[in-house]
């Protein structure tokens, strides 16, 4: 038994305050690789944030760092550290402003897969070979009322 049982005061335990760090995003090794050259792996768990895929990638749009991507998604059996190693001490430093490439949106796309019953597949085929004429024809047919 307890003296704060005794007189009914309750203890205070002490908490341990657990420091969770903040992932590292792809973003944050491309910008090191490119420019800051910030060694961002130096344990287990920074090692773990790296994917080696999403940074070949962004690095893919770049017309001089194009080939040192390559390079790499031809050797991914090597470590994720030696990997990014390699890129981080042979890509110039330099601030790179590259677009990612996105996929293309056609507008027609959703109507012919709604009024035909397609897949996106097939409904990229079908918005091919029809003409605008019918294209248009097919958004008045499948509109619904309101506002």
């Amino acid at each position: 038994m307890d003296i704060n049982d005794v007189f009914g005061q309750e203890t205070t335990q002490q908490k341990e305050e657990v420091y969770k760090a903040p992932s590292i995003s792809p973003f944050d090794f491309i910008n090191a690789i490119h420019s800051t050259k910030q060694e961002l792996i130096v344990d287990d768990w920074s090692e773990k944030q790296y994917n080696p895929y999403i940074v070949n990638k962004g690095l893919s749009f770049g017309a001089d760092t194009a080939i040192f991507a390559n390079e790499m998604n031809s050797r991914p059996h090597l470590d994720k550290k030696l990997q990014f190693s390699f890129l981080i001490n042979t890509i110039r430093p330099v601030k790179r402003y590259n677009k990612w490439i996105k996929a293309e949106k056609v507008d027609a796309l959703e109507n012919v897969k709604t009024y035909y019953g397609y897949s996106t597949n097939k409904a990229l085929e079908a918005v091919s070979v029809l003409s605008d004429y019918q294209l248009q024809q097919i958004k008045e047919k499948i509109q619904k009322g309101g506002l």
